[in-house]
């Protein structure tokens, strides 16, 4: 009986213990989870990944102290950030960013796995994330935008300067994603990466510029099709497009746009000579192809072409492309004709009876078929950025068909110009020694930007002169002080024709010295004009403009005096050096009178160095003396 007894209590606890283990509740998938990520996160931490460049690079860090771990993002949007001080802490993000991976509360395309895909891929190859373990998300706002950017390979884009916008002048920079070889390759079907300033419309030149330096805007990604962009800088601006596209492997360039997909609608500051459009697009450049540095030489300035020089540097370059505007080919069409022929063009873009006449009819078929072809550009050129008119329109379409009466000929060859990149460099420092007011001097520039009307114009606008920060210092028995320092100094002569008439303008703001007796006194001063210029004959131009100018000067009456003036010159380019004969003068109140005649001659050693010799004599109320300077010039 006993026996029996310890058998059934034996049973018993068998089927207590069975019980038991087939009822307890077993660990949940959340519990699983977080172990997972734990192990994940030690993984990361036993790595240092949150230092590693590749993460700083996703992040846009600023790297203040790696040692100390002090960080700062570039990016100014709370969404890109995972961790509450995301901005500051790269290994808090890193890690909040690995927890948010495994979220189940979110289930639409706000989930990170759809945000950050390309930190998502990283981390994956890094710590062998298991994506079986995922919360499965479709993504479906990602993968839709993939198959509109379908590309494999990237082109860097420089549309040329522009001196009609402040935004423009020195340039600009973007990227266009090529669609996969095999595939239609119509650049016009791609699609352009640009980051710019996002600005208000009712801002007004003098404004923009302003906030653009100081940080006014925000500054966003912007994806957009490549053909607005042709539209927008080869049409309506009419700027020479220059393409390079680049060596990238269809992986980095994948990787590029899963980053691009991250920063979209995301704000940074924008400012426009560091943390601008080209520097951004070096930025990405960096994240496609981990090990490059591209942005460590552009800390002060991020000047578009110096960009392009620094893609060129890192050998990302395959080749260069060149696009011209339809202002450019329209003057490569004019450049062919006589005299007699371009008044025949301009008759014909008028009237399209011309085409009967004799003197158009009496002409070979081939030039018949040049000034049609011109005649046409010439009225689309003057329709850019206008409303549609019905007159012209009619007018066009009658010479599109009288051009296609003509046998179809081969597109006409030209030069190509100067590619920008290999033109002087932006920064200049020069030293020099002269004569002034009976004292020999010496004196050291420094130019922060950009290009002066005699340095070497290979590269460069013809008559085009922008100048930014440019200080002089000089030394005398007297002792050493600041000659001139100019502030923004922007110069265009463009020359008008009969079929272009831009206006010749300029403006410059700063300190200079302007004598007092036989000694110099440092004014303030805002100066500007407008006017004409015209070639005189082939690589020579003559141009003239009306000043206006406000001084801040202690020997004058008022504290800001008015003065006004006029401007005129000649220059001339040689090839190897320029010429620059210059002529100026300004009234103010009190028979208070300035005239100024200079000649420039900058004689080209090489691309960055050349040696410049000014000459001038200056006539005021109060003296007349002469200056003489030999100056070497180094550009970096």
């Amino acid at each position: 009986m006993q026996f029996v007894c310890t058998k059934n209590l034996h049973h018993n606890i068998i089927l207590v213990l069975s019980l038991c283990v087939l009822f307890a509740p077993a660990p949940s998938w959340a519990d699983s989870s977080t172990n997972y990520i734990t192990s994940l996160q030690q993984g990361a931490i036993e790595q240092e990944l949150w230092r590693e460049q590749e993460w700083i690079n996703f992040l846009h860090y600023d790297v203040l102290d790696k040692n100390n771990d002090e960080y700062l993002s570039q990016v100014d949007d709370d969404r890109f950030f995972n961790a509450p001080d995301g901005k500051t802490n790269s290994k808090a993000e890193l890690l909040d960013t690995l927890s948010a991976f495994f979220q189940t509360e979110i289930n639409d395309d706000t989930h990170a796995q759809c945000r950050f895909v390309a930190r998502l891929e990283w981390l994956s190859k890094k710590l062998e994330i298991d994506k079986n373990r995922l919360p499965i998300k479709n993504c479906a706002a990602y993968k839709e935008w993939r198959e509109q950017v379908n590309a494999d390979h990237v082109t860097m884009v420089f549309p040329a300067y522009h001196l009609n916008s402040p935004s423009s002048m020195f340039g600009h920079t973007l990227l266009r994603m090529d669609k996969k070889f095999g595939e239609n390759k119509s650049e016009w079907l791609s699609y352009a990466v640009n980051f710019g300033a996002e600005t208000n419309t009712d801002d007004n030149s003098l404004f923009y510029a302003f906030k653009g330096l100081a940080g006014g805007y925000p500054g966003v990604f912007i994806v957009t099709p490549y053909f607005k962009k042709i539209q927008e800088y080869n049409r309506i601006e009419n700027r020479d497009i220059w393409e390079y596209p680049l060596n990238l492997t269809a992986e980095e360039t994948h990787r590029m746009l899963e980053h691009l997909w991250e920063l979209k609608e995301m704000n940074f500051d924008y400012f426009f000579f560091d943390e601008n459009c080209s520097y951004r697009l070096l930025e990405l450049l960096e994240v496609a192809r981990p090990g490059i540095e591209l942005t460590d030489d552009f800390s002060l300035t991020a000047i578009p072409v110096d960009t392009v020089r620094a893609i060129e540097r890192a050998h990302l370059i395959k080749s260069v492309e060149y696009r011209p505007s339809q202002a450019t080919e329209l003057q490569h069409l004019i450049d062919d004709m006589s005299d007699e022929e371009q008044e025949i063009t301009l008759d014909l873009a008028e009237d399209i009876t011309i085409s009967e006449s004799d003197r158009f009819k009496n002409l070979p078929p081939e030039k018949q078929y040049l000034i049609t072809d011109a005649a046409y550009k010439y009225i689309r050129y003057q329709q850019t950025g206008q409303e549609r008119d019905p007159a012209q329109a009619k007018h066009s379409y009658e010479l599109l068909k009288q051009i296609n009466i003509y046998p179809k000929t081969e597109p006409r060859e030209y030069s190509v110009p100067t590619a920008p990149e290999v033109s002087h460099e932006s920064r200049r420092f020069s030293v020099s020694a002269g004569e002034r007011l009976k004292l020999a001097y010496a004196e050291l520039s420094y130019k922060f930007s950009f290009h002066d009307l005699e340095d070497n114009e290979h590269g460069f606008l013809r008559g085009a002169q922008i100048n930014l920060g440019n200080i002089q210092v000089r030394s005398n028995r007297k002792g050493t002080k600041i000659h001139q320092f100019d502030l923004v100094d922007i110069f265009s002569i463009t020359p008008r024709t009969d079929f272009f008439k831009p206006l010749s303008w300029r403006v410059y703001t700063g300190l200079e010295r302007q004598p007092t007796g036989l000694e110099d006194q440092l004014v303030a001063h805002v100066t500007g004009g407008a006017g004409v210029s015209y070639e005189l004959w082939q690589d020579s131009q003559v141009y003239a403009l009306a000043i206006l100018r406000l001084e801040h000067n202690n020997d004058m009456n008022n504290s800001i005096e008015p003065g006004a003036g006029l401007l005129t010159g000649l220059l001339h380019h040689f090839g190897t050096s320029t010429a620059h004969i210059e002529l100026s003068g300004e009234q103010f109140k009190d028979d208070i009178y300035r005239v100024r005649s200079s000649y420039k001659h900058n004689f080209v050693i090489s691309t960055n160095h050349s040696l410049k010799l000014t000459a001038r004599r200056e006539w005021h109320s109060s003296i007349r003396f002469s200056e003489i300077a030999l100056s070497y010039q180094y550009y970096f």
